[in-house]
């Protein structure tokens, strides 16, 4: 596979937020951009909290599932390997911290940037914000730890 996006090396994945294989989810797409994971995307009329505003938990599953990927390609990066190799490695929530600064515009599109600080055994400290056209509407402090590593399962990416 020759893709730039992170989610396209994860078999099985049907998450709501990052996976492919959900058709009902929100289907982001993250890839690098210098040392920032970048995601950008576009929101649906489904997913406002107000009228044009985007709902603030589509806004935190958007930094969550970007976050947990950003993690297994920059402990990827890392290790200096490819998306595609072995070991396999998945990352979920230990902490998210979500400030909302403005509101973020449902019909404009989004820009989120995350940034890793710290790589230390399973555990990955990010900060990832959020802009739309150009303003930051919100930042957030994430925790990623790993939950698995060995060779996922196309039916099931839990299985070692």
């Amino acid at each position: 596979m020759n893709s730039q996006y992170f989610q396209d090396y994860m078999p099985g994945n049907v998450c709501f937020g990052c996976g492919n294989e959900n058709p009902d989810g929100l289907q982001i797409k993250s890839f690098w951009e210098g040392e920032e994971a970048v995601c950008i995307w576009d929101s649906e009329r489904k997913y406002e909290g107000w009228k044009n505003i985007t709902n603030g938990g589509i806004l935190a599953t958007l930094v969550d599932c970007h976050c947990m990927c950003s993690a297994m390609a920059a402990v990827y990066k890392a290790e200096g390997r490819g998306l595609d190799s072995s070991p396999e490695y998945r990352y979920a929530t230990g902490t998210l911290s979500i400030k909302y600064l403005k509101p973020t515009p449902n019909d404009k599109t989004m820009e989120l940037r995350a940034t890793v600080s710290e790589i230390k055994g399973r555990k990955v400290v990010m900060h990832c914000k959020i802009f739309s056209e150009g303003i930051q509407t919100a930042e957030a402090d994430v925790i990623a730890i790993r939950v698995f590593e060995g060779k996922a399962d196309k039916n099931n990416p839990f299985v070692h």
